[in-house]
């Protein structure tokens, strides 16, 4: 492994959920543990997101949204198959739900992302170097072909597909997160070919779902960044440069009723996992774990 190059891009989700998840998202950056933020455009401090990401200049990507809160395509936010009888999104499952029974309308589906892209350019003053899904909604059956369509477009040349090394030897995840990690996995794996099509690319490695809230430790993302690069240089013996993007939400709890993208914020927003992914991240000794391994933090354009 010494003479691997690594890139890291170490990527804060859900950037515009709440003020004191920006901070959170903020203080991360300011201390060198994250490279890089994917916004939520209809999270309820996405303006005050994307004034902080100018301010100190983070490198920021667009986390496309069809699963919690309001859209901001306003034609959809009255009558719409995006929508429950609430008036809001159908949520993590429920959309899942709805999209295999048939119920979504894929130019609905378009005409929001294209939104979203838009209103991130209006917030940002440019378009997305990168653009993934909340809920890993863009790696689902239709949505797939539909996000890839998007990005073409707009040529955002950059997204995720997370496919995790390791997870199945990852026996501290509750079985019922597991099987819905398993099912994000398949669905990933049948998105290679769509995304590929249209061009698009993704960091060699994804890691973030063993890593996430309580089960990040200083030693599970070392592990995992260690496993999949042995993987990786396995299966690929001569490649000189790994990039690797590891997905975390590091942020201060949110106090309802601030935060959240319409409905107020949810359970994990409010726990102490978000503030545990924080700590996590700027301990010290991460940082030296990554200079060992010769493993440079990045963003999407300096791949």
């Amino acid at each position: 492994l010494r003479m691997l190059q690594v890139k890291l891009i170490v990527t804060g989700d859900d950037f515009g959920y709440c003020p004191r998840r920006n901070q959170g998202i903020v203080d991360c950056f300011l201390a060198g543990a994250i490279s890089n933020v994917s916004l939520l455009v209809n999270g309820s401090a996405a303006a005050d997101a994307a004034k902080l990401a100018r301010r100190y200049n983070i490198p920021i990507g667009l986390h496309a949204n069809l699963s919690e809160g309001s859209p901001v395509c306003e034609v959809l936010k009255t009558n719409s198959s995006l929508l429950n009888q609430d008036g809001f999104f159908h949520g993590k499952m429920g959309f899942r739900t709805a999209l295999s029974k048939g119920l979504l309308n894929m130019s609905e589906v378009k005409q929001e992302l294209k939104a979203q892209v838009e209103l991130f350019h209006e917030l940002t003053g440019h378009l997305p170097p990168h653009m993934d899904g909340h809920q890993h909604v863009h790696v689902l059956p239709e949505v797939r072909h539909v996000f890839a369509e998007v990005l073409e477009e707009y040529g955002i040349k950059y997204t995720r597909v997370p496919i995790e090394p390791g997870l199945h030897n990852c026996d501290w995840i509750p079985p019922s997160l597991m099987d819905f990690y398993l099912g994000v996995e398949e669905d990933s794996f049948n998105t290679v070919d769509v995304f590929t099509k249209h061009g698009i690319r993704w960091p060699d490695i994804y890691i973030g779902l063993s890593t996430m809230g309580r089960n990040m430790s200083v030693s599970s993302i070392r592990s995992a960044i260690d496993a999949a690069i042995l993987e990786l240089t396995a299966k690929a013996p001569q490649s000189r440069t790994v990039t690797i993007e590891l997905m975390v939400h590091p942020g201060y709890p949110s106090v309802p009723p601030a935060g959240g993208c319409g409905e107020g914020p949810d359970d994990f927003s409010q726990s102490w996992e978000r503030l545990h992914e924080l700590q996590t991240l700027i301990k010290p000794e991460l940082q030296s774990h990554y200079k060992s391994r010769n493993i440079q933090l990045c963003s999407f354009k300096d791949l």
